[in-house]
């Protein structure tokens, strides 16, 4: 396991072919599943920082190739099975696992994506209280009490199911049997089982003049004992537990999460402190440092700390995202630092031609992980920094994961130490650099033209949310562009009059061997290929736009597109007029809702190029767009709607009714047209009002909207 673990980082993300982005999710999928099972049955083979970095390094492949995620995705499961030593219990109320922040702008973003959601908290001069809490390095579990009475103690399993360890819970001597008669009839008790590191000392101790199993780590030692199949064993080891949140309760019992802390303190349950309720960034800074700073004298391992939004009614608004909450994070502490020299500064060229410059380093070890290169991120990064080739300067892995140069340290500096200047040209097909005025990173304008984007600008084109070709993976493609076969997208499409034996024997003179006649293939496999691309020669607005592999138009941009535009030929030709910024095509593009300057930039840039424009039409004769499909719900009265929203809303956020709107399949636009089908007006709308009354369009208050959307739910 630990060989492929290491191999995961011999490319960047950005680096990875289609090919291998596929084999190392299906591999990833399988490795943080098996060493899911060994976690929750304490007998893990990775240390923490080994197993975030498979995750990690899940999600940064996935968000690089969304088409490719699969349905047993990390990012989407929790934890692991029930172990199929117990009984299993399903949770009436999902565990979930917690996102991770690492650095003091990630925490700054949980603040910002909480009050873009919530209206009434847009305005950053408004407090948002948050409790914040140490986080325990134990195992999860909830306790269900009926009528007062334990009944069922459940580790969170996959988050959806949990193994039964009723009898051994009912061992832990700071778990009440009974809750007070002011409880509520039912209510389940969610925390963590720990062991004390004297007791942890203690214990491992008689386990070795016992010639028994000697346990890595407390929360090892924690997790191995919950789940002894007898519980005579279980009540010999020295476990507790820490009460921190509330699973399924049959009446609410308070209106914050401070609330709940002290109501469950109340039933005689022990909390994770010390905890406080913080209102800003600068508060939270100074309680994780005091935390960080006396981490090893609580007596008890904790990896962090936790925020959770205070207010009950905000979480229960902020909702959950697949596998976490919006309403909390965990703040993991720093990692761990080293020093070293950076021998080379190297560019790499992306998929779609971004240029990330990449420190060659001597070897380092952090914590237990041999690091010998990291990303310095892009052109101001270094001039900021002023990192140069031969300088010493610090490293750290983020989250005990991903390498980062952190400083140079200029006293160390040697005298050949030189500035590295961004190249003008790209490494690898000599085309100009160019870089937006509002990005960072600075692109190869090659386009499909230069190699380090061609092949995978390809493979993305048959990919699965694009043409999805059976049979024509990473490894063929690769192939048949190597000799010449297929250098751009229509190429495909002619793949079989090009490698047809019939078509070969009219012209002797072409020297390429007929595809069935080559090893590994065969007549059967040879018609199967050319059938699947046959079958393509049809493909939906949105997906064929996504294959384009065009910068910044991901799945969500192109179907924004399409349900926009309907139809490929309409979005073209509007297209055609892009470059002139003050075309009503262009404002009427770029008022769409989700498309913000950096796609209409992108868009704009590809389809006035004239080789692009080439391509597109030489694959318009080949193969049909289809037109965007709205599927209309029975009970939708907004499906296929165009709605534009004007002016302050007061019950909800613009995001969250927008993200309504288009749940319930209405488009959401920026501007006015004649094809506008309703306008929420808000307090203060303006000049979008006044034009909608003009259009004679329908109008909308706020309460108008929300009874429309009731009644569509």
């Amino acid at each position: 396991m630990n060989h492929k673990y290491t191999n995961f980082f011999d490319l960047a993300p950005d680096k990875l072919t289609e090919e291998q982005a596929k084999t190392e999710l299906e591999e990833l999928a399988k490795l943080i599943s098996h060493h899911d099972r060994l976690y929750e049955d304490a007998e893990p083979e990775l240390h923490d920082y080994q197993y975030d970095a498979l995750r990690i390094r899940n999600d940064e492949i996935e968000k690089l190739f969304p088409h490719l995620i699969r349905h047993d995705s990390p990012s989407s499961q929790v934890g692991a099975p029930p172990s199929g030593k117990f009984r299993k219990v399903r949770h009436k109320v999902p565990m979930l696992s917690l996102n991770n922040a690492f650095t003091y702008e990630d925490i700054a973003n949980f603040f910002s994506s909480i009050r873009s959601f919530i209206i009434e908290l847009k305005d950053p001069t408004i407090p948002i209280e948050i409790v914040a809490e140490t986080k325990i390095d134990g195992i999860s579990c909830s306790l269900r009490y009926e009528k007062r009475k334990l009944v069922t103690g459940a580790t969170r399993g996959d988050g959806i199911e949990g193994d039964d360890v009723t009898n051994n819970v009912n061992n832990i001597k700071d778990i009440p049997k009974h809750l007070p008669p002011s409880a509520p009839d039912i209510v389940e008790i969610r925390g963590e089982i720990y062991m004390t590191d004297e007791d942890f000392l203690s214990f491992n101790k008689e386990q070795e003049n016992k010639g028994q199993k000697i346990f890595a780590n407390p929360r090892n030692a924690a997790a191995g004992s919950l789940r002894q199949i007898d519980p005579e064993v279980a009540a010999s080891r020295p476990l507790k537990f820490f009460a921190y949140a509330l699973g399924e309760i049959s009446e609410p019992i308070a209106k914050t999460q401070w609330e709940i802390r002290e109501q469950i303190n109340s039933w005689h349950f022990q909390l994770n402190k010390p905890a406080e309720i913080l209102t800003n960034l600068e508060e939270i800074r100074q309680y994780y440092e005091k935390i960080q700073a006396k981490r090893s004298s609580f007596g008890f391992s904790i990896d962090g700390v936790v925020y959770k939004v205070n207010r009950i009614d905000l979480q229960e608004r902020l909702g959950f995202v697949t596998r976490s909450p919006r309403w909390a994070i965990a703040h993991k502490f720093s990692p761990e630092k080293g020093q070293t020299h950076i021998k080379d500064i190297k560019i790499q060229v992306g998929r779609v031609g971004s240029l990330t410059p990449v420190a060659e380093l001597e070897p380092i070890n952090i914590g237990g992980v041999l690091v010998s290169r990291a990303t310095l991120h892009n052109q101001d990064e270094i001039e900021r920094k002023d990192f140069r080739r031969g300088d010493l300067v610090e490293v750290q892995r983020a989250g005990d994961v991903i390498p980062q140069v952190v400083s140079v340290i200029p006293k160390n500096r040697p005298k050949y130490a030189v500035l590295f200047k961004f190249p003008e040209r790209c490494p690898i097909c000599q085309s100009a650099t160019a870089r937006e005025e509002y990005e960072s990173v600075r692109y190869c304008t090659g386009g499909l033209y230069c190699p380090a984007q061609a092949l995978e600008r390809l493979k993305h084109f048959v990919s699965r949310e694009a043409f999805d070709i059976e049979g024509l993976g990473g490894k063929t493609i690769e192939m048949f562009y190597n000799e010449g076969l297929i250098k751009d997208p229509s190429d495909i499409f002619r793949l079989e009059e090009k490698l047809s034996k019939i078509d070969l024997n009219l012209n002797r003179s072409i020297d390429i061997t007929p595809l069935e006649e080559r090893e590994g293939w065969g007549v059967k496999s040879a018609e199967n290929l050319f059938n699947a691309i046959g079958n393509k020669r049809k493909i939906p607005f949105e997906r064929f736009l996504y294959a384009l592999g065009i910068k910044n138009v991901g799945e969500i941009t192109a179907k924004i597109i399409a349900r926009n535009y309907i139809s490929f030929n309409n979005f073209l030709e509007a297209t055609s007029s892009f470059k002139n910024t003050n075309s009503d095509s262009y404002k009427h593009f770029i008022n769409i809702w989700g498309i913000k300057s950096a796609v209409a930039d992108a868009i704009s840039n590809f389809f006035c190029e004239d080789h692009n424009i080439k391509v597109i039409k030489e694959l318009l004769e080949l193969i049909e767009v289809e037109d965007y499909e709205i599927t209309v719900s029975s009970q939708s009265k907004i499906a296929g709607k165009t709605i534009v929203f004007t002016g302050a809303l007061e019950k909800m956020s613009r995001n969250e009714a927008k993200s309504k709107a288009e749940s319930l399949g209405a488009n959401v636009s920026n501007s006015i047209s004649k094809k506008t089908d309703y306008v929420i007006a808000g307090e203060g709308a303006g000049g979008k009002l006044k034009k909608a009354k003009e259009l004679n369009l329908t109008i909308l208050s706020e309460n108008d909207w929300l009874n429309i959307v009731n009644e569509s739910s």
